[in-house]
């Protein structure tokens, strides 16, 4: 039996991409969780976000990417973490370069277009989970590398917002540190006074 959206969404888990195996999203699949990203607000219909999908070897050749751009960034690089860079691409079967695409020429502001592109993540993880897939969602330097964002192809309008792993997860994660939901709210009152200092 299906979960209940609500129950998906309040039991949603972020799973190490170490414990990413295949299978990933096949191509009927990855079609699915786009048309549950197309159904994210959109103030104003500007599409601000794209997705760029690296599975197989294409995974190899990110590996190669991260460790061109360390030594770049960081020519003195120990050996460890050099090795470390090239080994994070290989962990998962899938992984989403998500991007965000702001049009500079609309009148909407770029913050607003920002966080449609941060919703359409949010968006293409949940639908992901609701097909029986894993995700994390991982930033770092490289989302920052412009050597990197240059070899993916993005534009000067475009930045990386993150690169979400996918795949089945190998062990069950169930432990994850919440705040209080009684926390994260609080009604306003109407007796609330304005004091202006204009």
């Amino acid at each position: 039996m299906k979960k209940s959206l609500l129950t998906l969404i309040q039991n949603r888990i972020s799973t190490p991409a170490k414990n990413l195996a295949s299978p990933a999203p096949n191509k009927d699949e990855l079609e699915q969780i786009m048309h549950a990203v197309a159904s994210v607000p959109d103030h104003g219909h500007l599409v601000p976000y794209r997705f760029i999908v690296i599975e197989g070897e294409g995974r190899q050749a990110l590996s190669e990417l991260f460790v061109m751009a360390l030594k770049k960034r960081s020519p003195n690089a120990s050996a460890e973490k050099i090795k470390k860079q090239g080994a994070k691409p290989l962990r998962s079967p899938m992984i989403m370069v998500c991007v965000s695409s702001v049009n500079k020429s609309s009148s909407i502001l770029a913050s607003e277009q920002k966080a449609t592109a941060n919703a359409a993540v949010m968006q293409m993880m949940l639908a992901s989970n609701s097909l029986g897939f894993a995700t994390v969602w991982l930033t770092g330097e490289h989302c920052y590398d412009w050597t990197v964002k240059e070899a993916l192809g993005l534009k000067i309008n475009e930045e990386i917002m993150g690169f979400v792993y996918l795949g089945t997860a190998t062990l069950k994660i169930t432990d994850s540190v919440r705040p209080s939901a009684s926390n994260l709210y609080s009604y306003w009152s109407k007796t609330y006074k304005v004091e202006s200092k204009y």
